[in-house]
């Protein structure tokens, strides 16, 4: 006779959320960079063919401007920032008016952090910049805002991530540190933008 009940070692330990936990609202407040490098996390959208995308990104372009929001910046080439983009302008694939009185895009982040499986349904609308018409920013990328829909934290009792996607900056030291001065100026444009 076999029991329809899981052991506590292999249940599934999962969360949902629709505000950032301490621990995740702590990893993307934009400080201590230096000691967040190697943190990858994959946006991966539907394009209007219905073909998902994944971009990898950083945490220099990541950042909660507060508990239920996420901004971040994107190459304005990317298929992902010309995704979400065109969809906050296309009515079918867009649910309300934004904040900042755009139509909004979804999309999912994914990553690992903390031993458990993070995947965070966001609405998307692009980051206009003050007085620009555009949401290009300074360093060069493209700014989005998002709002969490739902997220979800996943765990087991049997086995622990221990990472997910990762990178290590290459090069010597000062090419690193032009990485993390460029991400600080990033992660300050993110702030500024979305502080408005």
């Amino acid at each position: 006779m076999s029991s329809s009940v899981e052991p506590p070692a292999r249940a599934l330990d999962q969360r949902t959320f629709d505000e950032w936990p301490p621990e995740l609202r702590a990893l993307f407040d934009g400080e201590a960079l230096a000691s967040k490098i190697g943190f990858t996390a994959s946006l991966i959208t539907c394009d209007a063919g219905g073909h998902l995308r994944t971009s990898l990104l950083g945490i220099g372009e990541l950042y909660a401007p507060d508990a239920t929001s996420l901004a971040f910046a994107l190459w304005p080439s990317s298929r992902a920032a010309r995704t979400l983009g065109s969809l906050a302008r296309d009515t079918l694939h867009t649910t309300e008016f934004g904040h900042h009185g755009h139509k909004r895009a979804h999309a999912a982040l994914t990553f690992v952090h903390e031993g458990a499986f993070h995947q965070v349904q966001l609405e998307v609308e692009p980051l206009p910049l003050a007085g620009s018409g555009t949401n290009e920013a300074g360093c060069g990328l493209a700014l989005f805002i998002a709002s969490i829909d739902v997220g979800e934290a996943q765990r087991v009792g049997y086995a622990r991530l221990t990472g997910g996607i990762a990178f290590e900056l290459s090069g010597p030291a000062s090419e690193q540190q032009t990485v993390l001065a460029r991400w600080e100026r990033q992660i300050g444009e993110l702030r500024q933008a979305a502080d408005r």
